[in-house]
This record gives structure tokens, sequence and C-alpha cells, in this order.
């Protein structure tokens, strides 16, 4: 039967059209159906009933979708067809190639059910190739990939097969001004490239990276990853495949190949293993070619709640009577990379309900999140913090988040809102709590009008957790009690910890936890700004209150046995 006389028909009236089903069974179900306190598809209740298999609703449903369903077993697919597609891509995205045109670079693939259009999707990114997809039963396709795809291909197999690719070494003869554009797109479009970059990328989103840099040297082209803050080299592939790996990035990302002297930014979405993954591309010109570094945003990972971000009980009811608040201002502050934004996506969450209006001006917009009004800041088009916080006021909001607070403008913006009833949210780049203050101060700010909006700031930094199965107790060494300022007799009976010698990815750590300073104010930290006073007056006050430093924070992680002293001593400063 010709697929379109089906398409977009109801589910009952297309197994009808294949004679699965009588209409008098389609009607009994739908009564069923009816009378079920919870949803149930029409599709599942025919099952249950005996009427039909679920291979024949699988095949309704790609009829439905206007798309054909095929018997693999009756197929012949050539070693060609099954080269075309890299082992990760068959396994990731749980496809089975089925007839591949190299001329034409089309590709057909089999898709165990029709609502999985985004591997097609991707594909077609990835491959850098047409692709279409037919249906096939799920245990056919499963038995395909573990005959042609049981074997994982490395990173190491593939540089070395690109290694002898007579035809790439060509480009390495190129100098910049040089360079045959029509070399370099054709090099992008092969298939060792493509499959070498999808392979990079695949692994770091497994290995939870959050960066990837692809950098040209004077004799060599490095490829990295930062996990959990700390860069990691991976195999070198030769040097002449450069602007090959980089001009495939534009491609993905829709970039422009020909600029070569000017930096560019761009995106690339994918959906892998089901998780949306954000990649933000920046190319950056650099003496010895062009430099490329991808942010992973695997917006499927993100734990955009309080309860995870790794506040400790008593500081996450600090916290979230600081943003409980009807209006003031509230700074996280932190050096970049030091989960800052993370921390204010987890406030904005749980202020995120159906009676507030939050809206945010970022740079960029790392996750989109649902209920939120964001807007992306665009400094060449004029659009700054300073103007999208002025546009802000007259939206009626209730909550407001500013990315960073960067000049004097800004701040006096974000104070204005707050006086005139908003909550502000917002980030700066300092070293502690405290010193946040006087960073105000400097930018211009009366110390009469932060006395009246500021609530509360809060410092924060990330420090490698020690992987559970691996850490091993030790004693430390004077010397390294003497970095954290305690003495041996401080630290009797207490344990610590290091990285086993068993260190895999990560070194033997496995994630990072926020370590906070939180700092309150009340009548008497306004009255100490009100005299501007020093930095080291108002952490001295604010530990009187209670405030416990960021050093101090670290050394409780240590003393859990969760993080080591190496982590915090790199990540805070010795106490004054």
């Amino acid at each position: 039967m010709d697929v379109s006389e089906l398409k977009g028909r109801k589910i009952g009236r297309v197994l009808t059209k294949l004679g699965v089903v009588t209409r008098e069974q389609v009607h009994e179900a739908l009564q069923v159906q009816k009378s079920r306190t919870q949803k149930v598809k029409l599709g599942a209740i025919l099952v249950e009933l005996g009427y039909c298999s679920r291979q024949d609703v699988d095949r309704a449903l790609a009829g439905q979708a206007g798309m054909e369903f095929v018997d693999l077993s009756k197929m012949g697919i050539s070693d060609d067809t099954i080269s075309a597609v890299p082992s990760e891509n068959a396994r990731a995205y749980q496809i089975v190639p089925v007839k591949w045109d190299p001329v034409r670079k089309h590709l057909r693939v089999a898709i165990k059910s029709a609502s999985n259009f985004q591997a097609v999707d991707d594909l077609r990114l990835l491959l850098g190739a047409k692709v279409d997809a037919v249906v096939a039963p799920g245990d056919q396709i499963d038995a395909l990939i573990a005959k042609h795809y049981a074997k994982e291909e490395s990173i190491t197999d593939v540089v070395g097969a690109l290694a002898g690719n007579e035809k790439l070494k060509n480009l390495g003869g190129m100098s910049d001004q040089s360079i045959d554009l029509d070399a370099v797109l054709e090099a992008a479009d092969d298939n060792q490239v493509i499959r070498l970059l999808n392979l990079v990328l695949l692994q770091a989103i497994k290995d939870r990276a959050s960066d990837i840099h692809f950098e040209p040297f004077e004799n060599e082209f490095k490829m990295r990853y930062r996990i959990d803050g700390v860069l990691y080299e991976m195999v070198p592939p030769p040097k002449h495949l450069g602007p090959a790996i980089t001009s495939r990035v534009k491609v993905m990302a829709n970039l422009d190949i020909a600029e070569r002297r000017l930096p560019q930014d761009g995106r690339i979405e994918l959906t892998v293993g089901g998780n949306p993954v954000d990649l933000r591309v920046a190319i950056l010109p650099t003496i010895y070619g062009e430099s490329c570094v991808m942010r992973v945003l695997d917006r499927g990972n993100v734990e955009l709640s309080l309860d995870r971000v790794g506040f400790r009980p008593d500081d996450l009811e600090t916290f979230r009577a600081l943003i409980e608040k009807p209006n003031g201002i509230v700074i996280v502050t932190g050096p970049t990379g030091s989960g800052k934004t993370t921390t204010l996506y987890a406030a904005l969450a749980e202020l995120n309900d159906i009676e507030t209006k939050i809206l945010t001006a970022e740079d960029p917009v790392e996750y989109d999140i649902d209920g939120l009004c964001q807007i992306q800041v665009n400094n060449e088009a004029g659009l700054t913090f300073a103007k999208a916080l002025r546009s802000f006021l007259r939206q009626d909001p209730d909550v407001i988040l500013v990315g960073e607070i960067r000049d004097l403008e800004t701040a006096q913006i974000a104070v204005q809102a707050s006086l005139t009833g908003h909550l502000v949210l917002s980030t700066l780049h300092t070293n502690d709590a405290p010193s946040s203050i006087i960073r105000l101060v400097d930018l211009g700010i009366e110390p009469f009008l932060l006395t009246a909006t500021l609530e509360g700031i809060v410092a924060q930094r990330l420090v490698r957790t020690l992987h559970p199965e691996t850490k091993e107790a030790y004693i430390p060494t004077e010397q390294e009690l003497l970095e954290l300022a305690l003495t041996p007799n401080d630290v009797k009976g207490r344990k610590f910890y290091r990285p086993g010698q068993t260190a895999g990815v990560g070194g033997g750590y496995k994630g990072r936890m926020a370590l906070f300073e939180i700092m309150r104010m009340d009548d008497e930290m306004r009255e100490l700004m009100m005299k501007e006073a020093s930095t080291a007056v108002l952490r001295v006050a604010a530990r009187k209150k209670g405030m416990r430093s960021l050093r101090e924070s670290g050394l409780m992680a240590i003393y859990e046995g969760v993080t080591t002293i190496d982590e915090v001593v790199r990540e805070t400063l010795a106490e004054e």
C-alpha cells in the first residue's frame, strides 16, 4: 500500500486500512480507552486486547508519519553502506544504514520508531549527507548493530587511518594566505574527518567534558577536553588536518568557511542518548591557523535545583531566605567557570511559577528554561545589559536576572529596579563576598544606595570531588597542613584522602562540588558600608555573624573525605 494514503490519518483508521484490525475492534478499543482513568494510547489497548501485535502498531505509526516500514531480514546491506556510518553514530542513535549513494551523498537509514526524527536531523549534520529514513523492527536493528558495529572505534584508530590519507596531506603545504577553499571544503566532507570529529564529540559528551579545544601550533595540532575544570590532551591528529577539522566544525555551525581572519561564533544543536546537547562554537584566528573551542552545554544533564547545587543545609536556608525577598539585590560572585550561572538558574527554577514574571538578560543565554523570558545581550547591535535592563522595567517583572554587572550604568539601573520593588539577581567577578561591596563602590554606586538595596552576596568556587571507589586514605605532610594554616594537633583523629593509583579519565576525581561563602546584610553591616569600611573590617563583622568563609567550607569538605587539600588550596584564599 502507498504510504501517502496513510499519512496523517488516525491510528485506528491506519490499522484498518492495513487490514490488521476491523472497525468494530477499533470502536471496542476506543470504549476501553474512554473508561480508563489514565491516558493509554489506542495502539497499546489494541495490543492488550490481542487484536494486533506491537510490530503492527509500529508499522501503522510509520505509515501515519508517511514513512515506509521494512523487513531488514529480506534486505542485503553492502559493506560500503555499513562503513558509511561510524559505529559510534549507529550505536548512539540506534540506527542501521540500508542504502548509501556516495556520488549523491545520499543515505537511507532504518530507525526503530517514526518518532526518532531527531536522529535523522543529527545524522544530516554529523555526516554532512542527505539522510532519509524507513522504520524497521527494533529487534532486527539491534541484531544488525551487534553484528556490524560490535567493535568500538577509538580516536587512535581514526587518527592512524587519517595519517596515511594522501589527499589530505596536500593541505599541509598550504599557507593561510594561499589556502584552496575547494580543497578545504572537500577535506571537510572527507568521511574519515567526519568520523574523527563525530568520535571526539561523542566521547566528550560521554566523559562529561565542558569544553573541546582544537588548537593549531607551529609543529602540531592539539585536541584537548576540559573535564571538571582540568584540561586533558587527546591523541593529536597530523598537523595538516587542522584546516579540515576546523572547516568541518564551521560547516556544522553554519559559519563562513572563507572567513579566516576574523573571530566567529556559532552553535550546533544535537540530541545524544535522548539528551539535548548544545555546542557553542568559537573560532579565533591565530598565527598558525584557526583555533576552535566548543563549549558543551548538556541541557539534559544540568541540575537546575537548589537542592542539587551543593549548599549545606544552613547555607541553603540562608540562600532561600535571600531569594524569597520581595525586592533587593542578590549577587553571586566568583571567577569564570565557578558555577555562578548554575546557582542563579537553580534559584530562578525555584522562583519560576505561574504567579511570578521572570526576565533575564544574559551573554550568552546558556540554558533555555520554560516560563522565563530570556534575552541575549548583543553589544554590536547596541543591546547592552543596561539597555535590556532599562526596557525590563516597562515589562512588569517580579524577578530580574542580569548576567553580569560590568559598568556603572548597569549597576545604577539594577539599584533603581530593586528600589522600585523588584528582586534583582546578578553576578560579579571578585575574590570573595566582602570585596564585592568595595567593587560596587569603585564602579561609582553611592554607599547609601547600596545599603538600601543590597540583601546578600554569595561567593562560590568549584573543587573536584574524589572518585568514591578509588580514593585512598593517607597522612598529609606538615607542609600540606601548613598550606591550610593547620598544625598536626588541629587535625588529630581526622582522616584525609587523595586520588587512588588506579586513576582513569579525570585522574581519580569524578565531578565537582561548590564551596560557598554567604554574606547577609543587616543593620550593623549596612552601617559599616555607609562608613565605607575596608574589606577586612567587613569580613571580620560578617564572620562574627556566622559567615563561613570559602576556605572553611573547603576544610569541611576535606574532613568529610569528599575532596583533597590540593583542590581547596588551589581554589580558595588563605584566611587573613
